[in-house]
């Protein structure tokens, strides 16, 4: 299985990723053990959503969709939901 996921730091920042363990990239986020990202030292990051996929093809598309103008919109209004 594969995920697509968004995660947010408490300035409302949004990072869309991609992985085949959800959990352990959220903490690969969050850690200062050296792991190099546009995430270091920009959290802390809370999963916000994800979304699983069979393959990996199908999850790389759905994560450059999310990465698009329709895609941002489509997360604002998820998400928005999702917390309220």
């Amino acid at each position: 299985m594969y995920y697509v996921y968004v995660i947010r730091n408490p300035k409302g920042i949004l990072y869309k990723g991609f992985t085949d363990n959800v959990t352990h990239r959220v903490l690969q986020h969050n850690a200062d053990d050296g792991f190099f990202s546009y995430t270091k030292n920009r959290g802390p990051w809370k999963l916000v959503y994800s979304e699983s996929f069979q393959t990996t093809v199908e999850a790389l598309q759905r994560e450059k969709f999310f990465k698009t103008g329709k895609g941002r919109e489509f997360l604002k209004l998820t998400i928005g939901r999702l917390s309220a």
